[in-house]
């Protein structure tokens, strides 16, 4: 049994979308008023580390797609120099790939942005006190990691090299959907598909669709 955290929780925030980083410092102040105290804000993988390494806060609320390598990146670089914070992934995703990744990445938890204030408030304290904390649903991708029913190696670190937008564009394509069909599909112009589609082939030292279609047939991605 853990012992539990004297006083609030000190943590930093860590999504790139501001209205999404207010809404939960609200939600915090409201369902957490006393147990957690938020020390900073952070909306890209720069501001993060700079963010953690002068607070050295308890726990960062982080978001995995992030500008600038995501999560996994945050905590690659974070890690080393402030080794007792801890990490707690709060994801719109709730892909294997995302989960698996960003806890193979030295995350304690996951849980996604529908979980509930008070949900939020405990989940922070536990991961504050050493827990392991997920959404019930998540929880069945990590132990199906464990016990090998899931090919981990299918989660690695090229898809932290993505965008979410990037690996929207790159499942539809590897899938088989001509550009106009993938631009219909995210409403975005052709243009903008053809530009995700460099940057990925780029980013995964790939030369075709055919081997981008390879590439994610063998990570189970499809």
């Amino acid at each position: 049994m853990t012992t539990p955290t004297p006083g609030p929780v000190r943590i930093v925030i860590v999504d790139d979308h501001a209205m999404f980083r207010s809404g939960v410092r609200a939600e915090l102040a409201s369902a957490g008023a006393g147990q957690v105290e938020v020390l900073a804000e952070a909306a890209d993988v720069d501001q993060a580390v700079a963010a953690i390494a002068e607070h050295q806060p308890e726990v960062v609320l982080l978001d995995v797609h992030l500008p600038g390598g995501g999560g996994v990146e945050v905590m690659r670089r974070s890690q080393a120099r402030v080794p007792d914070t801890r990490y707690l992934a709060l994801s719109v995703s709730d892909a294997a790939e995302d989960v698996i990744g960003t806890i193979r990445g030295g995350a304690r938890g996951y849980v996604t942005k529908t979980i509930t204030g008070p949900e939020l408030v405990s989940a922070i304290r536990r991961v504050s006190d050493g827990d392991a904390v997920f959404s019930p649903r998540l929880a069945g991708f990590v132990l199906d990691a464990f016990a090998g029913s899931i090919e981990v190696a299918a989660v690695d670190e090229d898809l932290d090299r993505l965008t979410e937008r990037e690996r929207e564009v790159m499942r539809l394509i590897a899938r088989g959907y001509a550009y106009k069909e993938v631009a219909k599909e995210l409403f975005i112009s052709i243009k903008t598909v053809e530009t995700h589609m460099s940057s990925v082939l780029r980013k995964l030292q790939l030369s075709s669709r055919h081997e981008l279609t390879r590439w994610a047939n063998d990570r189970r991605l499809l």
